[in-house]
């Protein structure tokens, strides 16, 4: 099934319609950030995925992030959306959600 299928709702498959919409597998704390990781089923495997979140000045700021990392079980794909989560807040911080 094409991408643009997937991504415009005609995939079906069980599959997230959004990618990083999904509830989050595992949440952790990182400099006052909230790092979600959100992995989908993608042509059978776990994409790596996952929200950055910070509330700034009375208002909750989100970005979400797709990495074109795959892995056969959850877990890896979690553990690696963490990772890549923690990576741009280090590299970028705020200037993540400008």
């Amino acid at each position: 099934m094409s991408f643009l299928k997937r991504l415009f709702g005609g995939g079906g498959g069980g599959e997230a319609a959004e990618p990083g919409n999904a509830a989050p597998a595992k949440q952790v704390e990182h400099k006052g950030f909230t790092i979600s990781a959100t992995p989908y089923k993608a042509d059978g495997q776990y994409q790596t995925c996952g929200v950055v979140s910070k509330e700034v000045d009375g208002v909750v700021k989100e970005h979400k992030f797709i990495r074109a990392d795959r892995f056969a079980g959850l877990d890896d794909a979690v553990d690696i959306s963490i990772k890549k989560g923690i990576q741009l807040v280090d590299e970028q911080g705020e200037r993540i959600f400008g």
